[in-house]
């Protein structure tokens, strides 16, 4: 996306409110906000009001939290997520939304792109993290990282696991094997709250994160776990593998595996982050 895109989006985002849905671990936007933002409607609340009546299927995007009113006090709104202020978006004739719907169109076509060519979207990807900084030997290794959980879900959505909540909670039952803490605790660490976990570990947490997931895979298939019950048994056993790991990593350097540094902007900012000692062992 363009320099100019990306100051437009910015400025977007912080003029709406806001809230952190920690369940989901996505922020929820205040719809009417969006309305307002990108209208200039006198009375943004009834602009939605006839926008969900006109667009039934526009609506289902809203889920209600409470946020604070221009009165100081906390009322239920409707609120979605960025996909669903993206769709909301997609239906607004305004100028102000052009930009939006043009890097959607954007996006879409690179989409339709790594379909026809899958390395596309690799190369995309590393490319992205050039840009955001990271050295080549990290970016490499998270490529990997991706590969490896790709082949995961590909074996939970044979075997009958629901996207979604069930993969999360795979996931978790997974990591706190793997580290003995739940992804929600290790991003605490790392000081991270919307941020994707994966993207601000140091390598050997995403070497020790893939080896879980992969030995996850195997016995899987090995026992051909089938459903969410049976597979959280070997979401269980796999993370058991990478947990014994660590642990014996631990032993043998008497530090921490898990370090709460973090990719996030900092001046001087090489790439790679240092581990730190602050982690109790």
């Amino acid at each position: 996306m363009s320099e100019e895109k990306n100051s437009e989006i910015d400025l977007f985002e912080q003029a709406i409110r806001r809230t952190w849905d920690p369940d989901e671990e996505k922020w929820y936007f205040s719809v009417s906000d969006v309305v307002g933002v990108l209208t200039d409607s006198k009375d943004a609340k009834a602009y939605w009001r006839t926008m969900k009546r006109r667009e039934p299927q526009v609506a289902e995007v809203a889920k209600g939290y409470r946020l604070i009113a221009a009165d100081g006090k906390r009322r239920i709104e409707d609120c979605a997520h960025a996909e669903g202020v993206l769709r909301v978006i997609q239906s607004i004739p305004s100028p102000k939304a052009e930009p939006f719907k043009r890097w959607l169109a954007e996006v879409g076509y690179q989409r339709l792109e790594e379909v026809q060519n899958p390395e596309l979207a690799i190369d995309r990807m590393r490319e992205e993290y050039r840009l955001r900084g990271y050295n080549e030997e990290w970016i490499n290794q998270r490529i990997q990282s991706k590969i490896v959980r790709d082949e995961l879900t590909d074996e939970w959505s044979k075997r009958k696991v629901k996207a979604g909540r069930e993969y999360a909670i795979l996931t978790s039952i997974i990591s706190k094997e793997t580290f003995g803490i739940t992804p929600s605790k290790h991003k605490n660490i790392k000081g991270l709250q919307k941020e994707n976990l994966r993207d601000h570990m140091t390598s050997l947490e995403l070497v020790l994160t893939m080896l879980g997931e992969a030995a996850t895979t195997e016995f899987t298939r090995q026992d051909d776990a089938q459903g969410f019950n049976e597979n959280k048994k070997t979401a269980s056993k796999g993370g058991q593998i990478a947990g014994n790991a660590r642990r014996q990593i631990e032993a043998e350097t008497r530090r921490s595996v898990i370090s709460s540094s973090n990719f996030l902007p900092k001046p001087d900012d090489d790439g790679e982050p240092e581990v730190d000692d602050d982690v109790p062992f």
